[in-house]
């Protein structure tokens, strides 16, 4: 696991300064504490921040291709490569190093960009042909690994793992991009799609670009999509069989690793079968880490005790204070965007913990948007079931005008939250998920927006871009769509980038094992009926983990990390709160109506409404913006 950097000039050839790049990559230094490189030549610049996983003497990088027409930078792991080393020295590949870099330069000499279906892995990468004059910059399938880029005046292309990479560069523009304030204010991150900054972008997951001097940059081009449209047949036993061989071969195929490996365990499904898996796959005592609150109702420690005690793994475990809000700042400097899940506290202590026994550790992430393990999806399911009976121009009329003289209860449980489920009736499946997905409604940011940022952002709403997806999504269902929206959506926009950022900024390498594309492929062409059965979302996992793991692991409500964020702005920071009004960074730009935020403030901190979450994604955007240097 590494941080990687680099200047391209797509026109001229111009001299790239290695001190720039050198600075770029000392920005994230934090991703690769064990060494550093930087090569330049004309037009180009690499550079590269390492963190010894594999091959822990024989890889630095900038690394060259053994006959030195090729240079790669490269943050990932690449789980098959020593299969692909085989086959390529089969067809006369000479290579110098143990590790998956130079794998990657021979299969670019060998296959060019066809390459990147033969990968199996996480990474982004930049790589530069000498012959070609060309540089390709590459990105995982499911978008585990980030890069960040921007064209800047002077005709290059910079990019970085982090924004905090190209913040250096003194070209860098910081002006804020209202869509991506609209973006975030809606779903609590800004997604791949867009970035704080204007003029910054994030490749896409499963995209690349292939750049060459003397030519107008080309866009991303996609090399890779999950697809939902087609159906697996077979019994249970059959599809459980095969669900368990894939999840095997994502679990054993992670272990690889030439430094301490353990893994999170939360006591929940997917981490539970992880550690099951890995315990399965070796005689020693797999390393566990967890972390637990000390109030009841937040705390899962019991659940992944017992599942340590049948493994027998060398567990580790800390309760931590769940008030634990002097971190916040610490957040704001390692996401760089504004990002406002709480949970990545918790996060980022459970990664402090691990990095402590170990240096790479396997997670369960990826499990719930693959294989329909939120509850939202099995609301949507049947959501879809009631818009296929009643028409289109009877919903609408009659759930729109129900649900909008009905209460807001979003204090409830989904499922008693009538508002928000005959709003969502009222339209179509895309409208009516990415409603359910937003944190904050339409109407409400509108009310919260400033008439400057209204006329800045005129017709665009940020559930666009996701109804656009779902409904071009290749898929046959409305279950469908809401996974493919996950997959594609949420997944990389909030949970791989909160597990990435936490972990990387101590130095721990964290493995999705889970996220095997081979599983995520399997999982899209399951019928309905594996993946959801009665109110059991994730059924066909369960039902095949039933041999590894006990009954109440297994079908126990599903919790999360959680952060009580209402409470704190009515207690020791409902200062902070005040302060987004009166003078604090948010107030600069413009953005919102003072009074209106005034009002929900004052209701919070008085206890007559609950406005937690906004006051928390607002308190993130408004120190984000004073860390950004944003004027406004």
């Amino acid at each position: 696991m590494c941080g990687i950097a680099g200047i391209f000039h797509c026109g001229v050839p111009k001299p790239v300064d290695p001190s720039r790049v050198v600075r770029m990559c000392d920005a994230i230094a934090h991703r690769g504490p064990d060494g550093s490189g930087v090569w330049t030549d004309a037009g180009i610049g690499l550079g590269h921040r390492r963190l010894s996983i594999i091959d822990l003497e024989g890889s630095p990088q900038p690394m060259h291709s053994a006959d030195g027409d090729a240079v790669i930078v490269f943050n990932g792991e690449i789980y098959n490569f020593r299969e692909l080393r085989r086959e390529l020295e089969g067809q006369g590949a000479v290579f110098r190093t143990d590790g998956d870099t130079e794998v990657i330069l021979a299969a670019w000499q060998r296959w060019g960009v066809d390459c990147l279906d033969r990968l199996n892995g996480m990474f982004a990468f930049a790589l530069y042909d000498l012959k070609r004059k060309e540089l390709l910059l590459a990105r995982d399938r499911l978008g585990v690994k980030p890069l960040f880029m921007a064209e800047l005046s002077d005709g290059s292309l910079a990019f970085a793992s982090e924004l905090k990479g190209l913040l250096v560069h003194p070209l860098l523009r910081r002006e804020a991009d209202p869509r991506a304030v609209e973006d975030y204010m809606t779903w609590g991150y800004v997604p791949d799609h867009r970035s704080i900054l204007k003029g910054v972008e994030k490749l896409p997951a499963g995209h690349f670009r292939l750049l060459k001097h003397g030519t107008q940059p080309t866009p991303p081009r996609q090399w890779w999509d999950v697809d939902f449209s087609n159906r697996k047949q077979g019994s249970v036993a059959d599809l459980s069989a095969e669900l368990l061989h894939h999840m095997r071969d994502g679990v054993t195929s992670r272990m690889q690793a030439d430094v301490p490996l353990g893994a999170f365990l939360s006591g929940g499904v997917d981490s539970s079968s992880v550690v099951a898996l890995m315990s399965e796959a070796t005689q020693d005592p797999v390393t566990t880490c967890s972390i637990g609150f000390d109030v009841a109702a937040l705390d899962e420690t019991g659940y992944a005790e017992t599942v340590a005690k049948q493994f027998g793994t060398n567990h580790h475990s800390r309760i931590v204070d769940p008030n634990d809000f002097h971190a916040i700042d610490r957040l704001v400097q390692i996401y760089d965007e504004p990002f406002a899940d709480a949970s990545a506290l918790p996060t980022l202590r459970v990664c402090e913990l691990a990095r402590e026994h170990v240096t790479v550790a396997l997670s369960g992430d990826g499990a719930d948007e693959a294989f329909a393990g939120y509850r939202r999806q099995v609301f949507h399911a049947r959501e879809e079931q009631a818009r296929r009976i009643i028409p289109a121009g009877l919903r609408k009329p009659l759930f729109g005008s129900l649900g909008a003289v009905w209460p807001k209860a979003d204090w409830a449980p989904r499922p008693l939250r009538a508002k928000s489920t005959l709003l969502s009736l009222a339209e179509d499946g895309a409208v009516g998920y990415a409603r359910s997905l937003s944190v904050i409604p339409p109407e409400l940011r509108q009310h919260l927006f400033s008439e400057k940022l209204t006329r800045e952002l005129g017709d665009y709403r940020a559930e666009q871009p996701l109804i656009e997806m779902m409904r071009n999504a290749p898929a046959q269902s409305g279950l469908d769509r809401a996974q493919y929206a996950d997959l594609k959506f949420w997944l990389q926009g909030d949970i791989l980038t909160k597990v990435d950022r936490a972990s990387m900024s101590v130095g721990l390498e964290a493995r999705e094992p889970l996220l095997d594309h081979r599983l995520i492929e399997f999982g899209a062409a399951l019928p309905h009926k594996a993946r959801i059965k009665g109110t059991q979302g994730k059924w066909l996992i369960k039902n095949t983990m039933e041999r590894y793991l006990p009954q109440d692991i297994l079908y126990r409500p599903k919790q999360g990390f959680v952060t009580p964020i209402s409470e704190w702005f009515r207690g020791p920071l409902a200062a902070e709160a005040r302060g987004i009004v009166s003078g604090a960074g948010l107030a600069r730009t413009g953005w919102f109506d003072n009074k209106v935020l005034s009002g929900i403030i004052e209701d919070h901190i008085s206890g007559k409404s609950d406005y937690g979450r906004i006051l928390w994604q607002l308190m993130m955007l408004d120190k984000s913006i004073d860390h950004l240097s944003i004027a406004g």
